[in-house]
């Protein structure tokens, strides 16, 4: 989606080459004449439309409505007087977020302050679309603003040829611009935390309430269907899902003996209920019934109790669900009062926005309005009347510690929504502060003092935050350890991969490496050969020279020149032979 938004930057460079001053010369222009502008905000950008003669335009409204529908009357109505395109996709979402808030950007101000003109005996109209930034733009700038009327029409007319009325901007770009601008205004408006989601308790127990209803209906449903056959197992089991659990066990009750009495142990969890199942089974007087019908009873049965046990899962995704979003108002009030809450409100953030005379009746509001309509007592809990502590006050503290929860329930409501990290701390603290309110209801004992409970509340909060950031640093630092073992698991196996295929290329390769090695110490051997020849001849030229500075010569060509370690042997085992030689020749000339 993003990228649909994106392509249609081509455009925008296009209308910065067309409108690169803000059309500061049309604005010279018809400054003189026009009284009204008109503001039309675009996914491309903003533009600012000049209408002539506006007072017969305001008297002549049904000759507007025809003229929209056709552009060239259209364009002798409105001209086009300044267009200030986007730079960029993020610039287009800040400035339409700005402008479904109600708030002037300073995109929008500076555009408006260039291009409307200033001065002159009468003040410049500009017309709007929306009220609501019509009246931020007269606070901000002090223009007389327009709505309605006229202003609608020039604006749907407007709406419709914006294309044909901007250079450069084709029918193609601006259905991208919008389409990628709608995208990501929606997806901006969408977003939220995935791990402080409270839309999935909302869910929850919106579903959690209506499988209570339905396995009731369902359970109610099997206990006159089976007790047709077994009408004593009614009384003597209560429970809903035990009895369909039983049901599903027992099928014909003719076929139960003492065999039996383990497995229904088992399911009623007491010895006495399973031996007054098994002795009603005896002498019961319900109908016999065929086999097709157990069948039916069975399956059905097994349906509900299947439900029941999809409900306790579900009871439980909530609780712990509960426990990441608002943990301190699940252990303030518990996790399914405070899931109704939070779905009553609508979300986290709209309880936490509420007061706590708000939260005191949240459920009760037809009750409220009721005793306001015949002037009678208003009610005095709504949805925390199904918490343990009103049940538990007496007749006349129930208001009383009803109003007392509903602020330490809107405490805790706040410091989950706004809270980085969530902890229970404060919900245990604030438990405790409605415990002891209640033992001061009760027994007259005073209770701490507020300050001081939330002072221990904030050090303990504090301690759990840094242990959990010391648990989260850890898991980083095994992570980094992991990635960098794998890196180098991976680095070594590669660098094994390399080292084999060298051996490979070297055992493939060393044949020819040993003849080349030998062809150029061959060579090697040839050239020495032919030097030290044109040496003798040279001495042979020169005789009494080279017999008295040998030495020297020799030096400098051994300085000149430096072979390798294996011909320097070679060399010199050449120059002991050449001695020999020339001390025989001295010898047999003499």
């Amino acid at each position: 989606m993003r990228t649909m938004f994106l392509s249609s930057k081509q455009h925008w460079h296009t209308l910065h080459s067309v409108y690169p001053d803000h059309s500061r010369e049309a604005r010279g222009s018809q400054s003189r004449m026009v009284l009204l502008h008109v503001l039309f905000e675009h996914a491309s950008g903003y533009a600012l439309f000049a209408v002539k003669e506006v007072e017969e335009i305001g008297m002549l409204l049904p000759q507007v409505e025809e003229s929209v529908l056709n552009i060239g009357k259209f364009n002798t109505v409105v001209k086009l007087a300044a267009f200030f395109p986007f730079k960029s996709a993020q610039a287009a979402l800040e400035n339409i977020n700005a402008i479904s808030e109600g708030v002037v950007h300073a995109d929008l101000k500076l555009f408006l302050e260039t291009n409307l003109p200033s001065g002159g005996k009468k003040k410049a109209m500009l017309g709007v679309a929306d009220g609501k930034i019509g009246a931020a733009l007269q606070e901000e700038l002090g223009l007389s603003i327009q709505t309605g009327g006229v202003v609608a029409e020039i604006i749907r007319g407007v709406r419709l040829h914006f294309h044909s009325l901007v250079k450069g901007l084709t029918a193609q770009a601006a259905s991208k611009a919008q389409l990628g601008l709608g995208h990501s205004y929606s997806r901006a408006k969408v977003k939220f935390n995935v791990n402080r989601a409270d839309n999935m308790i909302i869910q929850s127990i919106a579903l959690l309430d209506q499988l209570d209803k339905d396995i009731n209906t369902f359970s109610m449903r099997v206990r006159e269907w089976y007790g047709y056959h077994f009408p004593e197992l009614i009384k003597i089991v209560s429970d809903n899902a035990t009895y369909c659990r039983l049901a599903k066990l027992i099928g014909n009750r003719k076929e139960l003996s003492e065999e039996s009495l383990e497995s229904l142990e088992e399911v009623t969890m007491d010895s006495a209920k399973a031996q007054a199942i098994l002795e009603a089974s005896r002498s019961s007087m319900g109908m016999d019934i065929s086999p097709i019908d157990l069948i039916n009873i069975e399956s059905f049965s097994s349906r509900v109790v299947s439900l029941s046990a999809y409900r306790q899962e579900l009871q439980e995704y909530l609780r712990s669900k509960m426990g990441q979003v608002a943990p301190n108002l699940a252990a303030l009030i518990g996790e399914v009062v405070g899931a109704r809450l939070i779905s009553h409100a609508g979300s986290l953030t709209n309880l936490a926005k509420y007061p706590a005379s708000t939260v005191q009746i949240l459920g009760a509001e037809k009750a409220l309005f009721r005793a306001l309509k015949t002037r009678g007592n208003t009610p005095k809990y709504g949805l925390i009347f199904h918490s343990t502590f009103i049940g538990r006050a007496a007749a006349k503290n129930k208001g009383r510690i009803s109003r007392y929860l509903a602020n330490k329930c809107t405490i805790a409501s706040r410091i989950d929504c706004f809270s980085e990290l969530p902890t229970s701390v404060f919900g245990d603290k604030l438990r405790d502060q409605v415990e002891e309110r209640l033992s001061f209801y009760e027994t007259g004992e005073t209770p701490r003092k507020n300050l001081d409970v939330m002072k221990e509340a904030v050090a303990e909060a504090t301690e759990v935050a840094a242990e959990m950031k010391r648990k989260l640093e850890k898991k980083e630092k095994k992570k980094k350890k992991r990635e960098k073992r794998r890196l180098e698991a991976l680095s070594t196996a590669e660098g094994e991969e390399e080292k084999v295929e060298v051996k490979k290329m070297k055992s493939n390769g060393d044949i020819e490496a040993q003849e080349n090695g030998e062809a150029e110490v061959t060579s090697v051997k040839k050239k020495k050969k032919k030097k030290a020849a044109a040496e003798e001849e040279e001495g042979a030229a020169t005789n009494g020279v080279e017999e008295a500075t040998p030495a020297k010569k020799k030096k400098r060509k051994s300085e000149a020149v430096e072979p390798e370690p294996e011909v320097k042997e070679e060399e010199e085992a050449e120059q002991t032979e050449k001695k020999k030689k020339k001390k025989k020749k001295k010898a047999e000339d003499e």
